[in-house]
């Protein structure tokens, strides 16, 4: 986790919703500086109190921060399955590579389908199902697989029926202890919940009416803005609603950009690859057997031995502290 310095992140575009609202932001302050010149040129005074003005601000800042709250529990909530999702990975594949069938190329096949399924999320979750978009995972099962997997109509599913298929030829076989099996099985059905859980995040986002009515008021409290202030801010009327109106926005903007975390064309989604990727360098660098296991006897720790601290030539001996005894 890289922290940056408070100086490199107050001036960092990457990341950051001021790109996507600056449009927004100079139209509200364009539209304060004409405010100003109408009232300056014409000597109109609205005789209207700011004090009323904050009040709704304060309101509107609140219901800005809930709907932001809001998105990024959906954020959070997906981050932790995504956890889930590694975890029963790893769990599968290593059940099916101490308790399974000792042969190398069910092994290597078993390993390959359990990294496949964290990709085919990633895929299925960003609505990518071409066989040119999901063209990487020949990289991990051949060419012909995923030609069969963009054809089907949820791909996660697919990656499931085989593994469960393999689980399910190894048990047949006698290979597979039916004790092992089941344990393989309670995995393989966390991952079909993840999925779920993911899909159910995607398919139903925030309320729309909560939207709407959010960016109505919005927008009816910057337009009204500059007319509130003009008496008082005068001049500096366009830069008060510039800096009034670029939280307000960027708050608006940063839940919109929360509600879906699996998408990249969102700022901050998820790093569904890199994890997709941990995942299978991890499945695959089970496939080969552990070496023998060296006795502790045989290897004793080595303990490093402190170094004497030096002795300063006519050094004084240190004072022995004295212990008073409490004589009362």
């Amino acid at each position: 986790m890289v922290r940056e310095d408070f100086w490199v992140e107050v001036f960092k575009l990457r990341g950051s919703v001021t790109p996507i609202v600056a449009g927004r932001l100079l139209g509200f302050t364009l539209f304060g500086a004409a405010v100003y010149l109408l009232f300056d040129i014409f000597q109109v005074h609205n005789g209207l109190a700011t004090a009323h003005y904050e009040y709704i601000g304060v309101v509107l800042a609140l219901l800005l921060v809930l709907r932001t709250n809001a998105g990024y529990d959906r954020w959070y909530e997906a981050r932790k399955i995504w956890g889930g999702i590694v975890n029963q990975s790893r769990n599968l594949a290593q059940i099916g590579m101490l308790y399974g069938p000792k042969d190398r190329k069910w092994r290597e096949n078993y390993a390959r389908w359990v990294a496949t399924f964290s990709p085919a999320c990633c895929h299925s979750l960003r609505g990518e199902h071409s066989f040119d978009e999901i063209a990487k995972l020949s990289e991990t099962i051949g060419t012909e697989e995923p030609q069969r997997l963009s054809k089907t109509t949820h791909m996660p599913m697919y990656v499931v029926r085989r593994i469960a298929n393999m689980l399910k030829e190894a048990v047949v076989s006698g290979e597979m202890d039916r004790f092992f099996f089941l344990q393989a099985e309670a995995e393989r059905a966390r991952l079909i919940d993840h999925i779920g859980g993911c899909e159910r995040i995607l398919r139903t986002p925030l309320a729309q009416a909560f939207s709407i009515k959010i960016r109505r008021f919005l927008f009816l409290y910057l337009l009204f803005l500059p007319i509130a202030i003009v008496d008082a801010a005068g001049m500096l009327t366009p830069l008060v609603v510039f800096l009034v109106a670029y939280p307000l926005l960027a708050l608006d903007q940063i839940g919109v950009e929360l509600e879906n975390p699996f998408s990249e064309q969102r700022l901050n989604h998820l790093p569904l690859d890199q994890i997709s990727e941990t995942i299978r360098s991890n499945v695959m660098a089970s496939i080969d057997e552990l070496p023998a296991m060296i006795p502790y006897s045989a290897s004793p720790p080595h303990v490093t031995q402190p170094a004497a601290k030096p002795i300063a030539p006519h050094a004084s001996p240190e004072p022995v502290p004295i212990a008073f005894q409490n004589i009362y």
